[in-house]
């Protein structure tokens, strides 16, 4: 009983080479998927190693007006984190869109914050120009990387990351957003 899974041992020279060359295009493609599979297993576990698990709440932030953002006190509820500068024309673009969300919303128990990535004396003379109901942090060059660890993998501007009430990170976004677009995330959570 031949129990070759390729059939017979051919008779011809022929024959014989494109058995030969059928077992290396298995061998080739069996290598390939091998292949495949460890690069996405790589990339799956490089992305569960990159994913955030240290959420914001430990964190203090000095205020433009002095004082301090401490994170822990917007814990339990909410929140929509966002990274803006002032140097960032989507970034002041979309202020006053996160400005009405907060009007609207912070009734129904929602919370905005935004962390300038940016100096302190630029985010102190736009807010005299535009002023915002909502904290606003200072984090500085720092807020990058913390963005980074909340899911940014480029480290540009602006960033919104969306927290429900049990902390958890729900939504994330690099780019430009809007009230619409908020408000149908805070709809869904």
């Amino acid at each position: 009983m031949n129990t070759d899974p390729l059939g017979p041992e051919p008779a011809t020279p022929a024959a014989r080479a494109r058995r030969s060359r059928r077992q290396w295009l298995l061998a080739a493609g069996v290598a390939l998927a091998a292949g495949g599979a460890g690069l996405a297993w790589r990339n799956w576990r490089d992305r569960a190693a990159s994913a955030p698990d240290t959420p914001p709440w430990p964190l203090v932030f000095p205020r433009p007006e002095g004082g301090e953002l401490r994170m822990a006190a917007l814990w339990g509820r909410p929140l929509v984190l966002n990274f803006w500068a002032t140097w960032c024309p989507p970034c002041i673009e979309e202020l006053p869109e996160l400005e009405r969300f907060h009007r609207a919303w912070s009734s129904r128990g929602w919370q905005v914050v935004g962390l300038a990535v940016d100096a302190p004396t630029p985010v102190r003379e736009f807010l005299t120009r535009q002023p915002l109901s909502f904290p606003i942090g200072l984090a500085g060059l720092d807020g990058s990387a913390l963005s980074r660890t909340l899911g940014n993998e480029r480290g540009a501007l602006p960033f919104t990351a969306v927290f429900d009430g049990a902390g958890r990170m729900v939504q994330r976004k690099l780019g430009q957003t809007s009230f619409d677009e908020l408000a149908a995330w805070a709809a869904g959570i």
